[in-house]
């Protein structure tokens, strides 16, 4: 299959120097300033609702931290509605749901990504049980493995609200990145994807309007 056309721009590559990509390079200052006691090494980055804006942030996240020279791993995880492969014009035959079901081994399942220091693992193919994948053995497993071989994991996963897979990750990161849409996520949605995160215990580092 060839690699499908790119969508969307990575705009912490295509302009380093703007506004934009500089809030991304404070996110990562912020996220680094905050793990005085804890080192945080792997994120996870999800919203409340679909279409705010998590893959993005996800993707140039990845990106600022490679550019500062930290091996990083962006994993795409969100198995029902994948977008990580267009941003980097990746085919997504292989991923993460063929490693989980031991169709590939590690190896050919990671990619170089568009930056030195980073690579990157698509989501694979949508398979039928995306909720059991991402709560096996075989997932938690593997983080651990990668945890050995990167400074950084950056987990993309579904929004919050639509179903349940951000929170089995949850239990599994360091840290989670709450993505919303500014003037469009009405408040109760925030609020219970808020509380979604609370319940799956994992630490909330901030919110990225």
């Amino acid at each position: 299959m060839a690699p499908r056309t790119s969508e969307r721009k990575i705009i912490a590559l295509s302009n380093p120097k703007s506004p934009i990509s500089e809030s991304y390079v404070k996110l990562r200052t912020n996220i680094e300033l905050s793990a005085v006691d804890e080192p945080i090494q792997v994120i996870m980055v999800t919203s409340a609702s679909p279409g705010e804006g998590k893959s993005t942030t996800a993707v140039n996240l990845a990106v600022v931290y490679a550019q500062a020279e930290k091996k990083v791993l962006l994993i795409d995880a969100d198995l029902r509605k994948p977008a990580v492969h267009r941003y980097f014009m990746l085919s997504n035959r292989t991923g993460l749901t063929s490693l989980l079901t031991s169709r590939t081994s590690k190896l050919e399942a990671i990619v170089e990504g568009a930056v030195p220091h980073l690579e990157v693992m698509t989501s694979g193919p949508v398979p039928p049980n995306p909720s059991e994948l991402l709560a096996s053995r075989k997932m938690s497993s593997y983080i651990e493995e990668f945890r050995k071989e990167y400074d950084v994991i950056i987990i993309d996963t579904p929004p919050l609200n639509a179903v349940a897979d951000a929170q089995i990750i949850a239990p599994i990161v360091d840290g989670t990145l709450l993505v919303l849409q500014s003037g469009s996520v009405k408040k109760d949605h925030a609020l219970r994807a808020k509380q979604a995160l609370e319940l799956a215990k994992t630490r909330i580092l901030g919110v990225v309007l």
